[in-house]
């Protein structure tokens, strides 16, 4: 197929559920009398591509939800014309199918493991052709793009799949689409198939670009039974902005909510050996709440987050019911609460909590240690010493924007003292406020402490994301809530114990059925309620799952046992965050083994559109992030604005000196950056010549050009080199430390040999350098210098002349020279910039990396750089002519091997990265066979980060 390249007509058709998008809004009514679609025909062609048919269409099976988004597209042109889809999905979804046809050819995914997926793309990602890749990521969705071209007079179909579980929140299942054509479609269509054994309640469906009467008079919805449509398919009229127009109002969100009967306590549905299991009951009384709020009051909290913090406690307050009890804990550098203990939701203790909500001020440092065990200390005073108080439902609740730094800083201590408290005795849920928290961390102590974690996002909604988080678990039902299966019957079980059920929630268990088991096979569910224990055995109707097999047939026994296969997954990928060794490993070769035989793009696994190749015959990749970041359109809004600043092109702002105060200041916040941050304008740059480049030892260890591996030897006063060959794209490991875990890893870009038989050279042109001990992770190639990319942070150019610090880690960009990295209890290291001439025999600019400090590192430091930090011993002897007469060959002999060896030269730029220094070393043949550690493959790994 044609090269896929740069973006040009963009379709985009974006799916979400319980999402909150922006929204464009429409400019003037798109309402007409039905007489105006006899009106002469609308021009729907842009730049000469037609979207001929654009259709949404979901199929929702006992909350199972299969996705499948088709578009087409025509060039009229006499010319080819690039088209791109652009889709945004649930960071919950997992993409299951994707299918591109173009200029008579279908393109199919294909579905592996991530490291042999991203095998084939490396080389793109280092030269920045990455047309095809997937790694955007938002606020609750992921994003891709593909852009293809096609030829003149001809079409493109894409047709994308994907698949969700639908959670139930406040009462209903939400599908949220949202619909941005960008220009009008000869044939939209989204189109919603709902199928519910329960019998569906309630259904309802709308827009936010239509005025709420035209909606209703658009949108068709029925439901009867078990059964539910909705069916949405404006004309071209109706898609105009104004009567005129040749642009679509078609902008925004179409929302569907729907929920089933609860009129039965038992929902069980069994298909093909799989069973789903729905617990929701309704008409139960609410149990009384014990609450303690642990929030965050240090200096970090200040602006915004503070004040948007106490408007949603002082909303919360408002809605306790008098019945509750609660309490107030607020932790800075020290800690202190409101009461001490558990007090009534009486009136007047309600007015003076929101008397001091509105008081208190930021005090110092973050003593979440302190902060989460006093107010786990309250919830187990009152649980051990008044009685009217140990039925009520305890939880707890901690808010903070950022990592501990005051008591108790140890993470995996942390860990250990809230769990060793809390004793399994009630839920624990972390608000993480921003992107300065280490969320990771939140995550892992929620999950042990039968709870979970939610970023809160800083924007103008902060309060509504709070209030919203609370209305989910502000009223409980249901303590202790165990689902029992006959272990004889069933087997790999979901999770089915539960600390609480809440009003508006729903829990389900799903899991494999024992061959000739079904008449066994029943549901005990215990719990306790308001007063009393809970208790109720559920059957399989094997007449009712007769009659929904013939209803539904296939598609209800293969979402059934997809939805388990999701869930699966699911809970794999979280349990194993808070697991190391082997116990991590297991869960994650379970997860990756699943993932692949139900075909899901999840974490672990990449898609890969077979037969559809650029110029370098490289196939794209659809690719899950692994992590949250800030929402898409403020990182593409934000990123290229502090760029344009930093570059010295910004108006009023381009004389300034500090970063501090400036609008890039402010935009450097807004990417969630944790740094502080100096940069001078490319005017006021001091050259090359005066960069701050810090004294350097005179022989250093490091890797440059081809690439050329020298490793200083200071007790021997000696020097050893080695090479290793291979293939551009590969990953290569050169420092290691297990004890914290800091890694550099560097990437091969290689030019293309310029005769048969003749080597390709390879050069590092991608570095990534990571100190998960403080969430710092820079890349590097030799066009820009990003600080952590994994989650849209700035973005840096060669041009600049920046320092950054954040949590012990100094940055130093020395203007078209290098840049230096020192890590406080680490080590420094250096990567200098090589810029090539037009002309020269190497192809693409390139990167040397080079050990300035290493002393600090651990004993266990490995990789191939990293294994020679500390002393190690050798001996050569031998010495004789080689095969080359103007070289001396010997015998050296380490750990035990001895190979022949080469006296010769390579070249250190690490103080001069223009012309270099020469350096006599002890060449090591064959990738430094019998100096490394094991063979050179061991080294490869599956990506820089």
């Amino acid at each position: 197929m044609d090269g896929i390249m740069g973006l040009r007509v963009l379709l985009c058709v974006s799916l979400v559920s319980l999402l909150t998008l922006q929204a464009m809004p429409a400019q003037g009514s798109p309402q007409r009398p039905k007489s105006s679609e006899k009106r002469q025909a609308v021009d729907i062609t842009v730049d000469g591509v037609m979207i001929q048919s654009l259709k949404v269409n979901c199929k929702v099976t006992s909350r199972f939800a299969h996705y499948v988004i088709t578009s087409q597209v025509v060039n009229r042109a006499d010319e080819a014309k690039e088209v791109g889809f652009d889709v945004e999905i649930p960071k919950t979804a997992f993409i299951s199918d994707f299918v591109i046809t173009a200029n008579g050819k279908a393109f199919i995914g294909n579905i592996k493991d991530k490291a042999t997926a991203w095998k084939q793309y490396r080389k793109a990602a280092i030269l920045g052709e990455n047309a095809g890749i997937v790694r955007a990521s938002g606020r609750t969705m992921e994003q891709f793009s593909i852009h293809i071209t096609i030829s003149p007079h001809s079409k493109a179909m894409f047709r994308l799949t994907y698949e969700e579980v639908l959670k139930r929140r406040l009462s209903q299942y939400d599908i949220v689409i949202k619909v941005k054509p960008k220009q009008l479609v000869h044939h939209f269509e989204i189109d919603m198939d709902i199928f519910e054994p329960q019998g569906i309640s309630k259904l309802d469906a709308q827009t936010s670009f239509f005025p709420e009467e035209l909606g209703t008079q658009l949108i068709k919805k029925s439901f009867s039974g078990n059964k539910g449509h909705v069916l949405f398919r404006p004309t071209v009229i109706q898609q105009q902005s104004c009567p005129t127009c040749s642009t679509t109002v078609l902008d925004g969100e179409f929302r569907v909510t729907y929920d089933v009967n609860r009129d039965k306590l038992c929902d069980l549905l069994v298909a093909n050996n799989y069973f789903a299991h729905f617990f929701a009951p309704q008409n139960l009384t609410n149990l009384n709440k014990n609450l303690v709020f642990v929030i965050d009051i240090s200096n970090s909290m200040e602006g915004q987050k503070v004040k948007q913090t106490k408007e949603a406690l002082l909303k919360i307050l408002e809605d306790m019911r008098p019945k509750d009890y609660f309490d107030l804990v607020l932790f800075g550098s020290a800690v202190q609460s409101w009461r001490g203990s558990l007090v009534p939701a009486s009136a007047a203790n309600l007015q003076a909590a929101q008397d001091f909500v509105r008081r208190f001020s930021l005090a110092g440092s973050t003593n979440l240690n302190g902060g989460l065990l006093q107010g786990i200390e309250i919830l187990n005073k009152a649980q051990r010493s008044v009685p009217e108080l140990s039925n009520n439902a305890p939880i707890l609740i901690m808010l903070t924007d950022g990592e501990p730094t005051e008591g108790v800083t140890d993470r995996s201590q942390i860990l250990k003292n809230v769990r060793d408290a809390i004793g399994g005795r009630f839920p624990l849920y972390n608000l993480g406020f921003g992107h300065n928290v280490d969320f990771s961390f939140l995550e892992v102590m929620s999950m042990e402490n039968s709870g979970r974690a939610q970023r809160i996002y800083e924007d103008h909604d902060a309060t509504q994301q709070l209030q919203g988080f609370y209305d989910q678990v502000a009223n409980p039902l249901l303590v202790d809530v165990d689902l029992q299966y006959p272990k004889d019957s069933v087997s790999a079980l979901t999770q089915h114990r539960h600390k609480q059920y809440y009003e508006g929630s729903e829990i389900v268990v799903a899991g494999r059925i024992a061959d000739h088991k079904l008449s066994s096979f029943k549901a005990d569910v215990r719990a306790r309620g308001e007063g009393q224990e809970f208790k109720t055995t559920c059957l399989v109707n094997e007449e009712e799952m007769k009659k929904l097999l013939q209803e539904r047939g296939h598609m209800l026994e293969n979402h059934v046992e997809r939805l388990w296969a999701y869930l699966t997954i699911q809970e794999l990928l979280a349990k194993q965050k808070k697991l190391e060794g082997e116990e991590k490993a297991d869960l994650l070769t379970k997860a990756l083994k699943m993932s692949l035989d139900y075909q899901f793009v999840t974490p672990l696994t990449s898609m890969t559109v077979g037969g559809m190749t650029d110029q370098d015959n490289l196939e794209p990749v659809i690719d899950k992030p692994q992590e949250e970041s800030l929402p898409l359109e403020a990182t593409r809004a934000l990123c290229p604005f502090l760029l344009r600043w930093l570059q010295g092109r910004e108006g009023p702002w381009k004389r300034s000196r500090q970063l501090q105060g400036s609008p890039a200041a402010f935009l450097l916040t807004a990417i969630r950056s944790r740094w502080s941050a100096f940069v001078l304008s490319a005017e006021q740059q001091p050259s090359p010549t005066h960069a701050s480049v810090p004294k350097l030892p005179d022989q250093v260890t490091g890797v440059d050009t081809d690439p050329h591996f020298i490793i200083h030897v200071p007790q021997k006063e000696d020097t050893l080199c080695f090479n290793i060959n291979e293939e551009p794209g590969v990953v290569l490991s050169l420092v290691q430390d297990p004890n914290t875990g800091f890694s550099v890893n560097g990437q091969l870009i290689g030019n293309k040999a310029r005769s048969p038989g003749q080597h390709e050279g390879t050069y590092f042109g991608r570095l990534g350098i990571a100190n998960p001990v403080t969430g710092f992770q820079l890349e590097v190639t030799p066009q820009n210098i990003t600080l952590n990319p994994g989650s849209g942070g700035p973005v840096f150019s060669w041009r600049d002349q920046a320092s950054l610090r954040q949590d012990g880690v100094v940055v130093t960009i020395n203007r078209k020279r290098n840049l230096v990295v020192s890590v406080e209890d680490g080590g420094t290291f250096e990567v200098v910039l090589h810029r090539v001439w037009k002309g020269s025999a190497i192809q693409h600019d390139f990167l040397g990396f080079y050990v300035l400090d290493s002393h600090r590192m651990s004993a266990r430091t490995h990789g191939l750089l990293g294994q020679f930090f500390h002393p190690f011993d050798y001996k050569v002897s031998d010495l004789h002519p080689g095969s080359d007469p103007t070289k001396t060959d010997a015998t050296m002999v380490v750990k035990n091997q001895q190979f022949t060896v080469t006296r010769g030269l390579q070249k250190d730029y690490s103080k001069d990265p223009r012309h270099g220094a020469e350096v006599t070393c002890w060449f090591v043949h064959n990738n430094g066979a019998g100096l490394i550690d094991g063979v050179h493959t061991d080294y490869i790994v599956p990506d820089i980060f």
